[in-house]
């Protein structure tokens, strides 16, 4: 029949070899169900069932006994799988024996050999004495954790040969489990062991009482025997004899055993120094371990053993322990050396210096490391901005060739501040809240001696900022604005003079790094009295931004003139107002930026001495360009003033204004007279409501100055043009009326008007298609000065004559009154008046047929010259067509 369970099977040992009594584990499967069902187990041959302990049905631990063989096999028997089988071997060493007086070359331990026989202790240390269950029940180890059993009795312990032995403590952790019928009958077992220790020398003096008393006559007969000797106290006594045998006996003795009892005493001072050695391993180890540690970088680790070195050591009087603590001592001051170099090392991280200034608190590292750390790194970024101006002033930093170095400069500057700052302050709120130190330090009452240190430097912190800040200041200063440093600091902040001077645009971008600064500094919640520095420093730069954006804009301005192409629109209007007002407008849009007002900022135009001075240069712009009008309209070129009369023989000279025409300077004139008319209408006013927009303030004053000047300039030009025109028309009557001699006392009847009058109607609509062809606005301002003129001069040229006969008061009427009615769309008060006045220096027509001669004349006139005199009709101007 097949058994119930399989037979057991080892299948490991450990360890796999070793001596006798060596304690082994056993692994396999089916090791048994129970310590009752293990009946056998054999290790090399000898049984080993007496030392087995049954853990698991995989696991038995047990010692080797003195076996025959060298190597053999580990047998287990159950009852519930009969006799198992090994898959592995022990290996048994016999250790040489070595007698007492043997010599040897290595330590032999002094092996307590654990006797099998029972009641035989013999060669077994006191601590082996010790019964393994002195309570003589099945022990029942409990679950309850190690650590509650320490929390509910501190200070106590489980082991019985303690001197803090606690019994409930024992109960708990081995008789957890065990029933109170169990505890009487330990109770029980340990008053028979009390009683049995109690009676066994009283039983050991019953049993060898006889002996006692024979070893009692014996030493009184020696007694008496050696009183009688003493009584001669002569060379050969009893007493001589034996003080002379006991004294070779020991020199004997001593001659036998000396070099063994030395030996043996060097191996005791031995064993003693190896167990101070083993014991205190920790303590002349750590110099070592304090090297290795530093060299990787565990300076925690470091830490922790100095504390606990210091903690045992720290007040030893044992001269060795000395030694070597003084040692330690030696290798942790060389530590903080280390740590307090790297501390102070630069550049370094906020993380880096946090975890040095802890290390060193933890060392206890002789005065205040952490300020010594912020004081290096205040020298460290002030020496940093004071590179960064010196390598662009030597010219050792490459450059970017499209920006300027100025600009350059205060990116780098500003990329140092926001870079560093930041950590330094927090590195100083991390001092000010005691927040470097780790629990050793708070519990040492570094963190309170260190707010105190820091109450007592929160002034010298502040010039330490403040410091950083001004230096800032001053080398931007140097570099964009140097008339604002003293003299003597130029040296130190200046030496940009031979540098690019910066635009608007540029300027711009500074204001927008200073402000990013600015603002990233007020986040570190610094004061804002040390920022202020700051804040004036943006209000200068804002400031002289706008002067110079207005100066440049200025040399803008007066390069318009070289790019007029003189291409006018369908409004006689050339691209040059809309370049000035597209200039202008550009300059405003670029001071947005500048002029806008941040929190904490004022606004710039407030400023009395600001407002004036960006009007007046308002003022000047405006000023600049009418200037560069009425250059325009005075430049010569190849083309002379052309005679009215040459310019009929061109009929295609006016009809249009095309890209690369180039005009006379009649033309320019009446180009730059519209422009100017567009400028005083348009322009000007749309200028006022950008300056508005934009929150430029004098708007008003730009305004009337620019208004008065266009005004200025544009009768200026209009004099100038009816002085070129008007004159020769007039100029050419006198001498056409008297043309062959003509008499206006002797003149026959008149047949029509005469050319004289035709010619100065043929030069005005000359005029008005050289006007027109530019602007038709300008069309009734100038016709009406031309008529003007005319209609003086024909006034003028009636009052001179004397007298006029019949026919030549006919024929002077029929040219006033055609000339009239060919210009009535232009007359004005002043002509109509001219006219009525030369009318009414001609003798009056008496007879209907005079009246009737002059009014078919007038109609013949009108009719032959119909066609040269429609432009003269209001209806007929009309935009041109290009």
């Amino acid at each position: 029949m097949s058994r119930a369970r399989q037979p057991p099977l080892v299948t490991g040992i450990s360890p796999k070899e070793g001596a006798a009594w060596t304690k082994v584990t056993i692994r396999g499967e089916n090791l048994g169900t129970g310590p009752a069902d293990l009946v056998g187990l054999s290790i090399c041959g000898h049984n080993c069932l007496l030392t087995a302990e049954w853990m698991s049905a995989s696991k038995i631990v047990c010692r080797v006994g003195p076996a025959k063989d060298d190597k053999g096999e580990i047998i287990v028997n159950t009852k519930s799988g009969g006799l198992g089988t090994s898959t592995v071997s022990f290996k048994l060493i016999r250790p040489e024996r070595i007698g007492i007086l043997d010599q040897s070359a290595v330590w032999v331990d002094e092996m307590n050999y654990y006797d099998m026989r029972t009641d035989r202790n013999k060669g077994i240390s006191p601590l082996s004495l010790r019964p393994s269950n002195p309570l003589g029940i099945d022990i029942d180890k409990g679950k309850l954790p190690q650590k509650d059993i320490e929390l509910t009795f501190p200070g106590m312990s489980g082991d019985f040969t303690s001197e803090n032995f606690s019994a409930t403590w024992y109960l708990i952790e081995n008789h957890m489990g065990s029933s109170f019928e169990q505890l009487k009958m330990a109770a029980n077992n340990l008053k028979k062991q009390a009683t049995k220790k109690n009676e066994g020398s009283l039983a050991y003096v019953k049993g060898g009482l006889s002996t006692f008393f024979e070893a009692q006559d014996a030493l009184a007969a020696i007694h008496q025997r050696l009183e009688f000797d003493g009584t001669e106290r002569v060379e050969g006594s009893m007493t001589q004899r034996l003080e002379n045998i006991l004294n070779r006996a020991s020199d004997t003795a001593d001659t036998l055993f000396q070099e063994v009892l030395g030996r043996k005493d060097k191996a005791d001072s031995t064993r003693n120094a190896l167990n101070v050695l083993q014991r205190f391993k920790f303590l002349f180890n750590l110099p070592l371990n304090i090297e290795r540690n530093i060299q990787k970088g565990d300076y925690d680790v470091v830490i922790n053993d100095y504390e606990k070195a210091k903690s045992l050591f720290g007040n030893t009087e044992v001269p060795v322990f000395k030694k070597v603590y003084a040692e330690v001592e030696m290798r942790i001051g060389a530590l903080r050396s280390l740590l307090l170099e790297k501390l102070l090392q630069t550049p370094s991280t906020l993380h880096d210096q946090k975890r040095y200034i802890r290390y060193l608190s933890d060392l206890h590292a002789p005065g205040d490391p952490a300020w010594q750390c912020i004081y290096a790194q205040h020298k460290w970024i002030l020496q940093l901005m004071q590179n960064c101006r010196d390598e662009f002033i030597s010219g050792q930093r490459a450059w970017r060739f499209e920006t300027p170095q100025q600009v350059q400069f205060v990116e780098k500057l500003s990329d140092v501040v926001i870079g560093q700052l930041p950590n330094f302050w927090k590195l100083w709120i991390s001092y000010v809240n005691g927040s470097l130190f780790s629990e050793t330090g708070e519990k040492s009452g570094q963190v309170e001696k260190s707010k105190k240190n820091a109450r007592q430097r929160q002034n010298d912190f502040k010039k330490m900022i403040e410091e950083m800040i001004n230096r800032l200041v001053k080398l931007v200063r140097g570099a964009l604005l140097p008339t604002t440093l003293p003299q003597g600091e130029l040296s130190f902040y200046g030496g940009w003079e031979n540098k690019t001077e910066l635009t608007g645009a540029w300027l711009t971008q500074i204001i927008h790094i200073v402000r990013a600064c600015h603002e990233a500094l007020s986040t570190l919640e610094i004061p804002n009295d040390l920022l202020q520095v700051i804040q004036d420093l943006l209000l200068e730069l804002r400031v002289h931004c706008l002067m110079v954006t207005l100066l440049h804009t200025t040399d803008d301005v007066k390069g318009l003139a070289e790019k007029e192409n003189w291409v006018v629109d369908n409004e006689g209007i050339t691209s040059l107002p809309s370049q000035f007002e597209q200039c202008m407008v550009l300059m405003l849009q670029s001071l947005k930026e500048p002029l806008e007002i941040k929190p904490g900022e004022i606004n710039v135009l407030q400023l009395d001495q600001v407002q004036d001075q960006a009007t007046e240069l308002s003022v000047n712009i405006m000023k600049v360009f009418i200037n560069c009008l009425e250059q325009l309209s005075t430049k010569r070129d190849i083309y002379t003033s052309h005679d009215i009369s040459v310019d009929l023989s061109s009929p295609d000279r006016f009809t249009g204004v095309h890209e690369g025409f180039s005009p006379t300077s009649e033309q320019r004139l009446l180009i730059i007279l519209s422009n100017c008319q567009y400028l005083e209408r348009r322009t000007l006013l749309n200028l006022a409501n950008h300056f508005e927009k934009h929150g430029l303030t004098g708007t008003e004053k730009i305004t009337r100055v620019s208004v008065d000047a266009v005004r200025e300039l544009d009768r200026k030009l209009f004099e100038a043009y009816i002085e070129r025109r008007a004159d020769p028309i007039s100029g050419s009557l006198e001498p056409g009326i008297y043309a062959g001699y003509f008499d206006w006392r002797d003149c026959r009847t008149p047949t029509g008007v005469r050319n004289y009058l035709k010619e100065a109607l043929v030069n005005i609509i000359t005029v008005h298609a050289e006007v027109f062809t530019v602007s038709k606005d300008l069309v009734p301002r100038v016709l009406s000065k031309i008529v003007e003129s005319v209609a003086d001069e024909m006034c003028r040229l009636m009052q001179c004559v004397s007298s006029f006969s019949k026919n030549g008061s006919l024929q002077a009427r029929l040219e006033l009154c055609a000339l009239r009615d060919a210009v009535a769309t232009f007359l004005n008060s002043d002509s109509s008046a001219s006219f009525e006045v030369a009318l009414g220096a001609l003798p009056q027509l008496q007879s209907g047929a005079d009246k009737k001669l002059l009014e078919e004349l007038l109609n013949k006139f009108k009719s032959s010259m119909q066609l040269q005199l429609t432009c003269f009709q209001p209806c007929c101007i009309q935009p041109v067509k290009r």
